[in-house]
């Protein structure tokens, strides 16, 4: 019985001994165990962010999209305001050649008004100078015309006054086109005395028939005081009649 106690009191004293060492190798394992477990669940949250961060990085990357899909309706705005601008400038130019044609306009206008003051400043110039030349004492003229219904075509006039040629006149279609219609033509103006002078008028040209002609005219002129005008007026009249007629204006 003894033996039995000292051998269950043996083996109590042994677990005494051996149940704190255990006990506190399984407390230092819970330790190591509660360790281990915040830092996976440190390496769980790691992955978790970077998770999120990648969700992130994607609402990123669809607004950088949405960024790119913002920016279209800026080009597109942009070609309308390029189109207004093209016609901005196409305005301006048309503005510019209007003016410019405005200019020409004024300037043609300037030239023909220039034009017309130099035409009636020589027209009193030539006046002025036939007062001068052609003092009316003793200023004589001579002007040719055609018969009312003439059609004969004429070709040339010579004058001669006083023995002396003072006129020689070859006729364009013009010129005798404007003749058959009533026009008179200033072919000599020249200074005269007072006194009778001879005149003789030498005319070429075709008749109606197709024949051509040439007739010589004689006449004798007076010159009075104050200018003397003197009419010529030619007709065809046929073999034997007078080709040219005087006449006092």
């Amino acid at each position: 019985m003894s033996k039995v106690l000292k051998t269950i009191i043996l083996m109590v004293t042994a677990l005494a001994l051996v149940l704190p060492a255990y006990a506190r190798e399984a407390a230092k394992e819970q330790q190591l165990a509660s360790v281990e477990e915040p830092q996976a669940s440190t390496e769980q949250l790691a992955a978790f962010k970077q998770e999120q961060g990648a969700s992130k990085d994607e609402p990123l990357a669809f607004e950088e999209q949405q960024g790119v899909s913002k920016e279209e309706p800026l080009a597109v705005k942009q070609e309308p305001l390029a189109a207004k601008q093209e016609s901005a400038a196409a305005k301006k130019q048309q503005l510019q050649q209007e003016a410019s044609k405005e200019q020409i306009k004024g300037l043609d206008e300037q030239v023909q008004e220039i034009k017309t003051d130099v035409l009636s400043i020589a027209t009193e110039l030539n006046r002025l100078e036939e007062k001068l030349l052609y003092p009316s004492d003793t200023q004589v003229a001579l002007f040719v015309s055609l018969a009312d219904g003439e059609k004969f075509r004429l070709d040339g006039v010579d004058i001669e006054l006083d023995g002396k040629s003072v006129a020689h006149h070859l006729y364009s279609y013009k010129e005798l086109e404007a003749l058959q219609k009533g026009g008179v033509q200033r072919i000599h103006v020249g200074n005269l005395r007072a006194g009778e002078h001879a005149v003789q008028v030498t005319v070429t040209g075709k008749s109606v028939g197709g024949s051509d002609f040439h007739k010589s005219e004689s006449f004798k002129i007076t010159k009075g005081i104050g200018p003397k005008l003197v009419g010529l007026v030619l007709a065809d009249t046929g073999f034997g009649s007078k080709t040219v007629t005087l006449k006092d204006w």
